[in-house]
C-alpha cells in the first residue's frame, strides 16, 4: 500500500475513534407501537405498493412487519418471505464473498487485478496495471459517477461481463486514480469475476456457497431461477398519477444478469434480518464456534477505505463529522453513534440496510415502488429513535425537510420545461441519419421510421425512442416510460453525435455524457 494511502486510512480510523463514543446497548429503544405508527405514516404519505420493515436488537428480531401486494391490485399479499430486489445492498455480499476468500488464503486485498484477469485494463494503462482488488470496491477509480452503467441498465440488454471488462478501457476518467470518491458499479462486476477466478467457481455459485448457505439465507436468489418454482416474488412499480403501475415485471425465467455482483441479488425480509443479525453478532459468539468471518476481515470491511463527501444534510440532520466508504459499506457517525449502512436502488425497487453496531441494533427496509423519499424518511426516523430520541423528529418533520430542499434547488439543477415539443421529421436530419458507434456502448441507429426519426441501441433494446424538437434542441423520447431519463441529442461537428441528460438530477446511471458516437455508415 502506498504511504499516503496508509496515512489517510490511519487518520480516518483515528477520527472514527474520536467521534464515536462507547454507547450502552440498552439506551434508545423504540416500542412496537411507536414503530407501527411510523410504518403506517410512511405507507400512507408515500402511497407505497408494498413495504417490509424489520429491526434486530441484541441478536433478536424485535420487529417484522409487511404491507401491500406483490403486484398492486392483484391481491397477493407481501409477507416476510417475499423476495425483493435488494439492488446495491448486493455489494456488501460481494465483498463478504471476497473476504471469505481472503480468509481462506485464496486472495489478497492488495493483489493486482491483472493477476486474476490478465485482460483487464483502464483508459490509462498505468491505472490498469496498478489497480488492486481493494480499489475495485471503494469508488476511487477516477471515473465519473455511474460511468458505463448503460452497459448494465436498463435491463434487459445483451452486454456481457466480458463487454464490461473490455469497455472499461474506453471510459475516460474525470479525475486522477485514487484522488476522490465517485460511485461506481462496473468495477463490482470486475470484482465478481476476480472472485470467480480466485474461488474456482462462477460468482453466483460462490455467493450462495460463502454467504447464503452458512448464514441461513434460504430464500435469497442470484443467477438464473424460475419465478413460479420459487414463488412469492414482489414486482417493481412506478407511479402514474394516483396509481402504482407494475413495470419491468418478471417472466417465468429470471435470467442471470451481467450486473449480479453489483446489484442482482433478491432476498426476503427474513433473509435480510439473518444477514443483519450476523453482522451484529460478536465474532466467535458461541462456545467452540468457528466464526463465519475472521475478526481481521470484519474490521477490514468496516474500515474507512475512501473518504466520502460530508453533505450538508448529514451535518444538519445527524451532526455527522465523518463519512467514508468501506468494502461495500458506507460508514458515518450519527449523533456520536457509529453507523454502517447501504442503500439499493433499481427501477421500482428500493432497499436500505442500517446497522448501529455499538447498540447491537439494525434495520432492513424493502420497498417495491418509487420509494426514494419514503426510504430516506423511514430510515431517518428509525435511526433517531436510537441515537437521539425526540418526539418532534417525525415522518412529517423529515418529509417536510425534503420538500424544502427540493424547493430551494436552483433552476439549473432542475429539469427544463420540455412540454412544447414535436416529432422531428426525418428530412430535418437527413445529413445526420445513419449508424453510429461508441467504443464501449456499441452501435445505435438514427434512421427513418415512417414520418419520424428513431434512435435504437443495438445492445440495449429498451433504449429506443422518437427524436423530438424542443426549441432549437432535440431530445429522445423513449418508447418505454420506465426509462425515466430523456436525453438531449447533439451533433457538434462532422460525423459526431453526443447525448446528455435532459434532467440534471436524473439517476447518474444514465451516463449519456460518457458516450462519444461517430457515424460509421448509412442506415440499413
Amino acid at each position: 500500500m502506498k504511504p499516503d494511502v496508509m496515512v489517510m486510512r490511519c487518520g480516518l480510523l483515528a477520527l472514527l475513534l474520536a467521534v464515536v463514543p462507547t454507547v450502552r446497548a440498552d439506551e434508545g429503544r423504540a416500542t412496537r407501537a411507536e414503530v407501527d405508527a411510523v410504518f403506517d405514516q410512511v405507507v400512507a404519505r408515500y402511497r407505497l405498493p408494498g413495504l417490509a420493515l424489520g429491526i434486530v436488537e441484541d441478536g433478536k428480531v424485535v420487529y417484522a412487519r409487511t404491507a401491500g401486494e406483490l403486484v398492486e391490485g392483484e391481491g397477493r399479499r407481501i409477507d416476510s418471505a417475499t423476495l425483493f430486489k435488494i439492488a446495491s445492498n448486493t455489494k456488501s455480499m460481494t465483498t463478504a464473498t471476497l473476504a471469505r476468500l481472503v480468509d481462506a488464503g485464496k486472495l489478497h486485498w492488495d493483489d493486482p487485478v491483472v493477476r486474476w484477469l490478465p485482460d483487464f485494463r483502464m483508459y490509462d494503462p498505468w491505472v490498469g496495471r496498478e489497480m488492486q482488488v481493494r480499489d475495485l470496491l471503494i469508488h476511487n477509480s477516477g471515473l465519473r459517477a455511474g460511468a458505463g452503467d448503460l452497459m448494465l441498465w436498463p435491463e434487459p440488454n445483451t452486454f456481457t461481463r466480458a463487454d464490461i471488462i473490455h469497455g472499461l478501457g474506453y471510459l475516460k476518467p474525470q479525475r486522477s486514480f485514487r484522488a476522490g470518491y465517485d460511485y461506481d458499479n462496473l468495477l463490482y462486476i470486475v470484482a465478481g469475476e476476480v472472485a470467480a477466478a480466485a474461488g474456482g467457481a462462477p460468482y453466483e455459485q460462490l455467493v450462495r456457497r460463502e454467504v447464503f448457505e452458512p448464514l441461513g439465507m434460504r430464500r435469497c436468489q442470484v443467477g438464473q431461477w424460475r419465478r413460479d418454482e420459487i414463488g412469492n416474488v414482489a414486482q417493481p412499480h412506478m407511479r402514474q398519477g394516483d396509481r402504482n403501475i407494475p413495470v419491468r415485471s418478471d417472466g417465468d425465467v429470471i435470467a442471470a444478469t451481467t450486473m449480479d455482483p453489483a446489484g442482482g441479488i433478491r432476498c426476503s425480509l427474513d433473509d435480510m434480518l439473518a444477514w443483519v443479525g450476523n453482522w451484529l453478532k460478536p465474532v466467535g459468539e458461541g462456545k467452540g464456534e468457528k466464526p463465519w468471518l475472521s475478526r481481521e476481515q470484519r474490521e477490514a470491511l468496516w474500515a474507512p477505505q475512501m473518504p466520502m463527501p460530508l453533505s450538508r444534510r448529514m451535518r444538519e440532520w445527524d451532526n455527522s463529522h465523518f463519512s467514508a466508504y468501506g468494502y461495500g459499506w458506507r460508514l458515518a457517525d450519527v449523533d456520536g453513534t457509529f453507523k454502517v449502512s447501504h442503500t439499493g436502488t433499481l427501477m421500482g425497487m428500493y432497499s436500505m440496510v442500517t446497522l448501529l453496531p455499538d447498540k447491537r441494533t439494525g434495520f432492513v427496509i424493502l420497498i417495491n415502488g418509487e420509494g426514494e423519499q419514503a426510504r430516506t424518511v423511514l430510515g431517518q426516523v428509525l435511526v433517531k429513535r436510537y441515537t437521539r430520541p425526540d418526539p418532534s423528529l417525525t415522518v412529517a418533520h423529515y418529509a417536510d425537510l425534503l420538500a424544502q430542499e427540493d424547493a430551494k434547488r436552483p433552476a439549473t439543477e432542475k429539469a427544463p420545461d420540455t412540454s412544447k415539443r414535436k416529432a422531428v421529421k426525418p428530412g430535418e436530419l437527413e445529413s445526420r441519419l445513419g449508424v453510429y458507434r461508441d467504443p464501449w456502448f456499441g452501435e445505435v441507429s438514427l434512421c427513418r421510421d415512417g414520418d419520424a426519426a428513431r434512435l435504437r441501441a443495438s445492445k440495449s433494446p429498451m433504449l429506443t425512442g422518437i427524436v423530438q424538437r424542443v426549441g432549437k434542441r432535440m431530445l429522445v423520447n423513449w418508447d418505454d416510460d420506465s426509462v425515466d431519463a430523456e436525453a438531449w441529442l447533439d451533433f457538434p461537428q462532422g460525423t459526431q453525435m453526443r447525448m446528455s441528460k435532459v434532467d440534471p438530477d436524473a439517476d447518474f446511471s444514465y451516463d449519456f455524457e460518457d458516450l462519444a458516437f461517430e457515424r460509421v455508415r448509412g442506415c440499413d
